[in-house]
């Protein structure tokens, strides 16, 4: 059986060898070792901010430690330096013993005193742990959010410094978990009042139906098999109202895994019309349907197809909903390593999300509309895609909606409480 320590190493090391996702690598290693609510969520605290933060922990360890540390060993050092010096419910004794003793139990009993040694050195001057050089930089900034340098630089210089600097530091705050109501199966007071009775603290959206919760295993919250309600953040639900779907219309979901944007949208139309959701991985569908089951929902219909190929069998819609593939660095809050993206990857983004624009494009009925987003903030991907479509199609044209009359829309953590998000709302004209 092991500690919670033990699992967030493990989830760690997964992470850094197989480049699996952090969510997936602790939810293997709670399940696998049925760890106790507590100790899951001591493990996911430590391992998710181990992750949050690595820069800023190496920064503390090295003005330390001159030793070339291997990478399970950087990994216990850590998770030791994390509770130090940015847990405040953990005492400096325990937080010590505990890492060496996990040390010696991971199989590096003869580095256990040099984890002990650069841990007391932490521990006793945690008061006056070493500055950063180089503050108002984006090199400063790389090192005390833990995210690459040249994405500080790229924030810095499309946003300025102040607002990129929030942007980075709500990165490595909690998130909590965003639920929608299902207004087929019940009603939001009626729901309210399953939380209110099993004590789970929410607060109320600004978006009709949706609850903000502190987190939690999803699957244990009341009415989840009985499909009274689905997970979906914030930005995406609004990305949802800003579609617009009504009952009776027929819709295209192109992109639609993991298909909240398609349950949203058939929720909005009352279960009435039809929601083609496609998706290029078959697997992913499963997934869409499933969920639909589980909600009720029997408008829906799934199809394997990659959104670059024109397939003329589907015919027009009333809404298309473009949820593109993206760099995703603007849900770097529930998925911490996301921020370690390959540039060259993100670079080659704009061309593919492009071409996806200008196909699905051709699914759209004169005097409908086409809904293009993100779950990223970088401009390349979002508002420079956007006017370059503008420029080539005449036969299209921004439509204004709540909150953003040019048509366009950015979503920030550190502003709307919510993942990074982008949103274009575009009509065709004729």
């Amino acid at each position: 059986m092991q500690t919670s320590r033990e699992a967030a190493f493990e989830a760690l090391r997964r992470c850094r060898r197989e480049g699996a996702w952090s969510g997936a690598s602790l939810d293997k290693a709670i399940k696998t070792n049925e760890l106790s609510e507590r100790d899951a969520a001591l493990a996911s605290r430590i391992a998710l901010g181990v992750l949050q933060n690595g820069e800023l922990l190496d920064h503390y360890i090295s003005a330390y430690c001159s030793s070339r540390l291997e990478p399970q060993l950087r990994d216990i050092l850590r998770i030791g330096v994390y509770q130090l010096c940015l847990m405040d419910k953990i005492p400096a004794r325990a937080a010590v013993n505990e890492t060496v003793a996990l040390c010696k139990k991971l199989g590096y009993a003869r580095a256990a005193g040099l984890v002990n040694a650069v841990l007391r050195k932490v521990a006793d001057n945690r008061d006056k742990l070493p500055e950063i050089p180089g503050k108002g930089t984006a090199a400063y900034l790389a090192v005390r959010y833990s995210h690459p340098e040249w994405l500080c630089e790229r924030l810095i210089a499309e946003n300025g410094y102040d607002f990129a600097e929030a942007f980075l530091s709500a990165n490595n705050e909690n998130a909590g978990l965003y639920i929608q109501i299902n207004t087929l199966k019940t009603e939001s007071a009626e729901y309210m009042r399953l939380l209110d009775e099993k004590g789970i603290a929410y607060k109320t959206g600004e978006t009709g139906g949706l609850l903000k919760l502190e987190g939690g295993r999803v699957t244990q919250l009341p009415g989840f098999d009985e499909g009274l309600f689905y997970v979906q953040d914030k930005a995406a639900r609004c990305a949802a109202e800003i579609a617009a779907a009504e009952s009776g219309m027929r819709v295209l979901d192109a992109c639609a895994a993991p298909g909240g944007k398609s349950l949203a949208s058939a929720i909005r139309m009352k279960n009435t019309g039809e929601i083609v959701a496609c998706d290029i991985h078959e697997k992913k569908l499963g997934l869409i349907r499933d969920s639909a089951a589980r909600l009720g929902i029997d408008i829906i219909k799934t199809k394997p197809a990659d959104a670059r190929k024109y397939d003329p069998s589907l015919g027009e819609f009333d809404l298309v909903i473009a949820d593109v593939p993206c760099s995703g660095l603007g849900v770097i809050r529930k998925k911490p390593e996301i921020r370690y993206k390959d540039k060259a990857d993100i670079a080659r983004l704009p061309e593919i999300q492009a071409e996806i624009l200008r196909n699905l494009s051709r699914y759209v009925k004169p005097g409908a509309c086409l809904l293009y987003s993100t779950c990223t903030v970088l401009k390349c991907e979002n508002e420079d895609i956007v006017k370059a479509f503008l420029d080539e199609r005449e036969d299209f044209e921004l439509a204004p909606f709540d909150g953003a009359p040019e048509g366009m829309y950015t979503f920030w953590p550190q502003t709307d409480d919510s993942d990074g998000f982008f949103a274009a709302k575009l009509r065709k004209k004729y």
